[in-house]
C-alpha cells in the first residue's frame, strides 16, 4: 500500500478554492478530512470533526455555509490513490473513535455514521491507518498512542463505538419501538440482556449519544444513506424528542464516576444525565426515558451504605407510593419516575442479597417479551477466547453430582488462562502483563477484612509470604494511583474490561471432592451486607443463598481479562478441581501447560 499523504490547509473559502484547483482528487477522489480549532478565540484547539466525502472541496464549503463548524479554523486531508469509499467511511470511523478515546478534543460528530463493515482487502487497507494517526500525531492532533488510548475509560466508554451485529440491530429496534410508542402517546418498558463482555454498556451509552443528536442534528449533519440510523435523523422523530428528558441510571458508584466523565467531554451529553438511583427517587420532575445499565444491580429494600440513604430510601417510597413497604424497589422508582425505560440486565451479575430478587428480573424479562420489546446481546467482545468462554466458566462455578462438566480447551483457544499455585508469583506476571499491555490488575472475593481503610499502613490479605492491600478508593480504581498495588474488589470492577485478570478466589468458596460440589465457608465472606437480610420480613440469607452471590461474584471477577486471566485458588481441594479446566500452571512456574 502507498503512504497517505495528509495536506493542510486553512478552513476559509480562499484556501478550499486554492486547494480545489491544485489536483482533481480534490474534487472527485474518495478522501478522509479532520476539522480542528488553531488556538485562537473562544472555544479553539477544543474541537473536532471528521468527515468523508467524494468531493471534499465542496462538502467543506457546505459546512463554511451552514456555520456549524463556525469554531474550527484548520483542515488536514488524508489523500490517497488506493483509498474507495469504504476505505474511507472505515477510517472515518476509526479516527472519531481515537478523537473521542484520546480526550484532547470535543467531538462534534455525531455517532450514527459510525461503522464496522466488512469490504474487499480490509486487512490490506487497515495497517495504514496508524500511518495515518501518527501523521496527525505528530501535528498535535493527538496527546497519546493507540496502545494508551484504548486502554483509557473514555475510549472503553466512548459513545463513538462500532456497534456488533447484535448491539446495532437492538439500538435499532429500541428506536423504532420508542418513537412508534411516543408517536402513540403509549409508555414502554424495553428489555435488553446479555452475559458479561456483549457491551450492555456501549449499547446504554450508544442509544444516549444517539437521541441526544437526534435532538439538535441540523441540514450539515448527513449521515451516510447506508448506516442503519440515517431514517431517524428527520424533523419528524426530532418534534418527538422536543423537551425530551432522558438520563442513565448506573447503580455502581465507581462505574457511574467513569460514566460521567465521559458525558462531561461529549457534545450533547452532560454528566448531569448519569443518575444514581437515589438522583432518580430525589428527582421532583417526570423522565420522558431513563436508561438503566446493570438494572440486576438495582437495590430492594434493605440497609444502605449510610444512614443517610437509608432515611432517603425510606423517604423516596413514601412520596412514591405512600408508604414505606419492603416490596417498593428502586425497579419500582425507575418505572414510577418515566414514561419509557430501558433495562440492560443479566441476573447472573447479582452479587449481593440486596440486589433486585431473581423473580423481579424474570417478570421484567417476561413482560418484555410478551410486549414484543425484548432483545438479547450475544456477540462477545471482552473475552478474545473461542467458543462460548463466558458460559463454560459459569458451568465450571456450577457443578453438580449428576452432571458432568467437560474440561473444553476450545473454550479458551488463543486465550492466556493459567492457574498459579503460587500469589507472588501471579503478582508478578500481573505486574509484567501490564508493563506490556496496560491495565493488568489483581482482583479478589470479598474473602477479606478491610483493615486498611481505617489503617493506611495495615495489610488486608496474607497469603504464601505475600501481603496485599484491598482497594484504596472505591471511585475508577483501576485508573487510580497505585491500583497496580492492591487489589480490588467486585464493586471496584463490575463493568469494567481489563487486559489481564489476576484473580484470587478466597477462602469463603470451597469444593467437595465427595459430594462434587461447591459450598460456602461463612466465616470467612466478610461482606457483612451479604451476610445481613433486607427487612425484619426476611430471614438472613442461607448458605444457598450466598453460594449463589459468591459464585456470581467470581463468574464477573473470572470474565473481566479480555486476553487474559490468571487464577490462584486459597482452597486446596477447589485448586485441584479447578486446574484442568482452567488451564495449568506448574509450580514456582508461569507457564500455561
Amino acid at each position: 500500500m502507498t503512504p497517505s499523504d495528509v495536506e493542510l490547509l486553512r478552513f476559509t473559502h480562499d484556501a478550499i478554492d486554492d486547494w480545489a484547483r491544485r489536483d482533481p482528487r480534490h474534487t472527485n477522489w474518495p478522501v478522509v478530512y479532520v476539522l480542528d480549532g488553531d488556538g485562537r478565540g473562544r472555544g479553539a484547539r477544543t474541537a473536532v470533526y471528521v468527515g468523508e466525502s467524494l468531493n471534499a472541496a465542496t462538502r467543506m464549503r457546505q459546512h463554511l455555509a451552514s456555520g456549524t463548524k463556525g469554531e474550527l479554523r484548520n483542515v488536514r486531508v488524508v489523500v490517497d490513490e488506493t483509498f474507495n469509499k469504504s476505505v474511507c467511511l472505515d477510517l472515518e470511523s476509526y479516527l472519531i473513535q481515537l478523537f473521542s478515546g484520546d480526550g484532547g478534543y470535543r467531538v462534534l460528530n455525531l455517532n450514527g455514521g459510525i461503522t464496522d463493515a466488512a469490504y474487499f482487502n480490509r486487512d490490506r487497507y487497515r495497517p495504514t491507518f496508524a500511518g495515518v494517526f501518527e501523521a496527525l500525531r505528530r501535528e498535535g492532533l493527538f496527546t497519546r498512542s493507540i496502545a494508551d488510548i484504548e486502554n483509557s475509560d473514555l475510549f472503553k466508554l466512548s459513545p463513538f463505538k462500532a456497534l456488533t451485529q447484535d448491539q446495532a440491530i437492538a439500538v435499532e429496534d429500541i428506536l423504532e419501538g420508542l418513537f412508534t410508542d411516543l408517536a402513540g402517546g403509549r409508555p414502554s418498558s424495553i428489555v435488553i440482556q446479555g452475559r458479561p463482555g456483549t457491551g450492555k454498556t456501549i449499547v446504554a451509552i450508544y442509544l444516549m449519544k444517539m437521541l441526544a443528536d437526534i435532538q439538535v442534528a441540523t441540514s450539515d449533519d448527513v449521515l451516510d444513506p447506508d448506516s442503519m440510523f440515517a431514517e431517524y435523523f428527520t424533523q419528524e422523530h426530532r418534534a418527538l424528542l422536543t423537551d425530551f428528558r432522558l438520563g442513565l441510571v448506573v447503580p455502581q458508584q465507581s462505574l457511574r464516576t467513569s460514566i460521567r466523565k465521559v458525558f462531561r467531554k461529549t457534545p450533547g451529553l452532560r454528566a448531569d444525565m448519569v443518575l444514581s438511583p437515589f438522583d432518580v427517587g430525589r428527582s421532583g420532575q417526570r423522565f420522558d426515558l431513563l436508561v438503566v445499565d446493570e438494572t440486576h444491580r438495582l437495590s430492594q429494600r434493605a440497609n444502605q451504605p449510610s444512614g443517610v440513604l437509608n432515611r432517603d430510601f425510606r423517604t423516596i417510597n413514601e412520596r412514591l407510593f405512600g408508604a414505606d413497604d419492603p416490596r417498593w424497589t428502586q425497579l419500582d422508582w425507575v418505572t414510577a419516575c418515566s414514561a419509557h425505560q430501558v433495562f440492560l440486565v443479566d441476573a447472573a451479575q447479582s452479587v449481593r442479597p440486596a440486589d433486585l430478587p431473581t423473580a423481579a428480573l424474570e417478570a421484567l424479562a417476561h413482560d418484555a417479551r410478551r410486549h414484543g420489546r425484548f432483545y438479547p446481546l450475544t456477540t462477545q467482545m471482552r473475552v478474545r477466547a473461542g467458543g462460548d468462554y463466558v458460559g463454560y466458566v459459569r458451568a465450571v462455578l456450577r457443578p453438580s453430582p449428576g452432571g458432568v462438566v467437560r474440561a473444553d480447551p476450545r473454550a479458551y483457544e488463543g486465550y492466556d488462562l493459567r492457574v498459579f499455585d503460587d500469589v507472588a508469583l501471579m503478582r508478578s506476571e500481573i505486574v509484567a502483563m501490564d508493563g506490556a499491555y496496560g491495565l493488568a490488575r489483581l482482583v479478589a472475593g470479598f474473602a477479606w477484612d478491610w483493615k486498611s481503610k481505617k489503617d493506611p499502613g495495615a495489610y488486608d490479605i496474607e497469603l504464601d509470604g505475600c501481603r496485599l492491600r484491598w482497594n484504596g478508593t472505591d471511585r475508577d480504581w483501576i485508573n487510580a494511583p497505585g491500583s497496580l498495588e492492591e487489589v480490588g474488589s467486585i464493586h471496584t470492577v463490575q463493568g469494567y474490561d481489563l487486559n489481564y485478570a489476576g484473580v484470587i478466589i478466597g477462602p469463603d468458596l470451597r469444593y467437595d471432592p465427595r459430594t462434587r460440589r461447591l459450598f460456602v465457608d461463612r466465616e470467612s465472606y466478610r461482606d457483612m451486607r451479604g451476610k445481613e437480610r433486607n427487612s425484619k420480613r426476611d430471614k438472613p440469607p442461607t448458605d444457598e443463598d450466598l453460594l449463589r452471590y459468591i459464585v456470581n461474584v467470581y463468574g464477573v471477577l473470572l470474565t473481566r481479562g479480555m486476553l487474559g486471566t490468571f487464577v490462584y485458588v486459597c482452597d486446596p481441594a477447589l485448586r485441584e478441581y479447578l486446574r484442568p479446566f482452567l488451564g495449568r500452571a506448574r509450580p514456582g512456574s508461569t507457564t500455561a501447560v
